[in-house]
């Protein structure tokens, strides 16, 4: 296969393509640079927080907006110019925008209707959209008559109903209630899978993204710092940004010791010297550093452990327990509180009990921290903001 086929043949299993895109609104810089390649059938998550450039990113796709640089391409084609109407997407929208004098059924087949396609095969697609998203027998209502959750569904239908090639959705559960969100959470993925249409999922919420999608985007200031699974992107953050917003990790300062092996010695102030996985962001000895470390990596005991050798001591300063979940905040020597978290009722084995005040011991797995290179705002803040940023969950 000559070069060329194999350029169109990689083309061609990509339902979106973004090189080098850049967006301007003025002298704001929206999107930097942005290159991704979104595979034909997957559920893919842009993921970040406000004003990241995910919902710029969607509205680029859909066409709402024009790239200031940069290419797009949806089933292989330049969209370039191509207005919005023209483009093989749908998109949903957390508000709904469903038509409130028109019927379910009148909604769904809206865009069937505009194309001018035959009632007769519009009947039918319609019913078939209500029986695959669960709302056979409300043909007749009104949005008005729905619940949040159901109106969703017609939304969903309505764009589903033209056999997009891709779909976007912008953060389309947000409106709902924690409950009816999870619940809506299983019921797109299943109906993604059933469809096998490219979903392109814009959302700030963390456990959405991971527990929904085949692969995810994170997105910081305009650009993609990562791509990858939920497992690579939640076990194994390129990016220090990446580990603090995919969680809420402990943060500890100091000073590298030394480097070996793909991991840093970091001494920390007051607290002593501890192990991580090196973040690889130009590391070297000598530099400040700072340690990022997931709450349930950390292990907790009331006796120093065999090994490591040199676990660090600390007081127990609050516990919190959440029924299955206990979460620990250790205090240690130099005013830093550390989060672990604690399952209850274990089944058939035995775990520390611990009682505020109590010392107790703790340590980590190196393949659990990552050391990064700590920002000029980090050195100069004190370790009082860092024990801040330990309590609140992040830095």
């Amino acid at each position: 296969m000559s070069d060329a086929t194999q350029a169109r043949v990689a083309v061609a299993s990509f339902a979106v393509e973004l090189r080098d895109v850049g967006k301007r609104f003025g002298p704001v810089v929206a999107l930097d640079g942005v290159d991704l390649a979104i595979r034909k059938g997957e559920f893919f998550s842009l993921l970040g927080p406000s004003g990241c450039g995910k919902t710029t990113t969607l509205n680029l796709i859909g066409g709402f907006e024009t790239a200031s640089r940069g290419t797009l391409l949806i089933d292989g084609q330049p969209m370039g110019d191509t207005p919005s109407h023209a483009r093989p997407v749908n998109t949903v929208f957390q508000s709904y925008a469903l038509f409130p004098h028109m019927s379910v059924a009148d909604n769904v087949g809206f865009g069937l209707r505009m194309r001018k396609v035959p009632r007769p095969e519009r009947r039918r697609a319609v019913e078939e959209m209500l029986r695959l998203v669960s709302l056979e027998g409300f043909e007749d209502r009104r949005p008005s008559q729905l619940s949040g959750g159901q109106r969703q569904r017609v939304a969903l239908a309505r764009a589903l109903v033209n056999h997009p090639a891709v779909l976007l959705l912008d953060e389309p559960l947000g409106a709902l209630d924690l409950k009816l969100r999870k619940q809506m959470q299983a019921e797109l993925t299943r109906l993604q899978r059933r469809v096998g249409i490219t979903f392109v999922y814009v959302t700030h919420d963390q456990d959405e993204a991971l527990s929904m999608s085949d692969r995810i985007a994170v997105m910081d200031r305009g650009r993609v710092l990562q791509v990858g699974t939920p497992a690579e992107i939640y076990r194994d953050p390129a990016h220090r940004f990446v580990m603090e917003f995919m969680g809420s990790p402990n943060a500890l300062t100091g000073r590298v010791e030394r480097l070996d092996g793909g991991g840093a010695h970091v001494a920390i102030p007051g607290v002593g010297e501890v192990r991580a996985r090196d973040g690889g962001d130009g590391l070297a000895a000598g530099a400040a550093a700072m340690v990022l470390v997931r709450p349930e990596g950390v292990r907790l005991a009331a006796a120093p452990p065999a090994a490591p050798a040199a676990p660090i001591s600390g007081r127990v300063a609050k516990i919190a327990d959440l029924g299955f979940l206990s979460h620990c905040f250790v205090r240690l020597a130099d005013g830093h509180e550390v989060l672990a978290y604690r399952l209850n009722g274990v089944q058939g084995g035995t775990m520390d009990r611990f009682e505020e005040g109590q010392m107790v011991y703790l340590w980590w797995a190196e393949q659990d921290a990552r050391v990064f290179a700590a920002s000029p705002e980090t050195q100069t803040a004190g370790a009082s903001s860092d024990a801040g940023a330990a309590r609140r969950g992040h830095v």
